[in-house]
């Protein structure tokens, strides 16, 4: 937590700087209380999962740029309905003064494509994030479920997925367009696998093997990463498939898996990535479901500081630290679900990056 004597640093809603000013802070704990999260080291990366959440307006966003502009969005989670108001795409600008990276997480429910080629509503969605991405934007993309989904929900129930690691649906309905909508500034693939009941899970070697004829036979592209939230997944026949692959093992505070820095351990503290980029997801509580933390944490606007858990920050600023030492990048992503709100979260974990001298900076004194 952000020691007594620095709280001043750190109000509700501080001033927030220009564009101009935010280019390079030279101190990060300064620009952190000003919601600026850009060039904090060359070698990490700080952003969030989506982007266009009205409760982060007067931290990263300008109200009055939104004025009559944003829409009503109403979302059935678990037995409850919630209702937010969303800012409209082309805030994507504003976003990338304060962050450098941004995942994109509409992707999971849709390809790009149908079979007979024809652009989905995903495919126009970020077609028009394509158009509004500032210079130098980075952004990861999640790679959608009926690709890298074991079995699928059908309403109540899940069957088992026909197109599972399918290399050919993934080339055409999803990576081609995708590259060809975002080009360099796509940072990485994210290929997350849903968690598995015991019912449900495979032999490891058996998921090795998938995994290996799934990344023999797809694009070679160094930007691919794997997100497995069944722990018995992490496991060296698995680990063997992503070092020789290249392909990047993403590391989540997540509701059912171990901590991240354990997740990394039983990778045998190896890195995997061909391109030397680290993923590192701040999701939910470690314990707590997704509905829990949704309805805990909704409408974003605030922090819910019992729903931090010691390990969030802790486990990241090691792997931040060791993946710099390692000559690593590494991209964090914070979720809004970790604990209320992701750009308050993103500032405490400066912090303490600060503290354990990971950023530079005048000395902290803590009490």
């Amino acid at each position: 937590m952000i020691p007594d004597a620095d709280a001043a640093l750190f109000q509700a809603h501080p001033r927030r700087l220009k564009p101009e000013e935010a280019e390079m802070p030279a101190d990060p704990v300064e620009a952190a209380s000003r919601f600026v999260f850009r060039d904090l080291h060359p070698q990490l990366l700080l952003g969030t999962a989506s982007d266009r959440y009205s409760g982060w307006i007067g931290q990263i966003y300008t109200a009055s740029r939104y004025e009559g502009r944003m829409s009503q969005r109403i979302q059935r989670v678990g037995s409850e309905s919630f209702t937010s108001a969303v800012l409209p795409i082309d805030s994507v600008r504003e976003y990338f003064e304060h962050f450098s990276v941004l995942e994109l997480d509409f992707t999971f429910y849709s390809l790009l494509l149908t079979p007979e080629g024809i652009p989905t509503e995903s495919h126009r969605t970020l077609a028009r994030y394509a158009e509004h991405l500032p210079p130098g934007a980075r952004v990861l993309l999640k790679v959608p479920q009926k690709i890298c989904a074991y079995r699928l929900w059908t309403g109540k129930d899940a069957s088992e997925n026909p197109t599972f690691l399918d290399p050919g649906l993934f080339r055409d309905a999803f990576y081609e367009p995708a590259v060809a909508l975002l080009g360099d500034r796509l940072a990485a693939f994210l290929f997350e696998q849903e968690y598995h009941r015991k019912v449900d899970r495979m032999d490891p070697a058996v998921l090795a093997d998938r995994l290996k004829a799934f990344f023999r036979a797809a694009p070679k592209d160094p930007r691919y990463h794997v997100e497995l939230r069944t722990e018995s997944y992490l496991c060296e026949p698995v680990f063997r498939v992503l070092a020789d692959h290249g392909v990047g093992q993403v590391l989540s505070h997540w509701t059912w898996l171990p901590p991240p820095l354990n997740q990394w351990q039983r990778s045998g503290r190896r890195f995997f990535n061909a391109s030397r980029l680290v993923v590192v997801r701040l999701l939910t509580p470690r314990g707590m479901r997704y509905e829990e933390a949704y309805a805990r944490a909704h409408p974003f606007d605030r922090l819910i500081e019992d729903m931090v858990q010691p390990s969030l920050f802790r486990d990241t600023a090691e792997l931040v630290a060791r993946g710099i030492q390692e000559n690593q990048t590494v991209c964090v992503i914070v979720n809004n679900r970790a604990g209320g709100n992701a750009p308050l979260l993103a500032r405490q974990l400066v912090m303490v990056l600060h503290q354990r001298s990971v950023l530079p900076g005048p000395e902290v004194h803590t009490q």
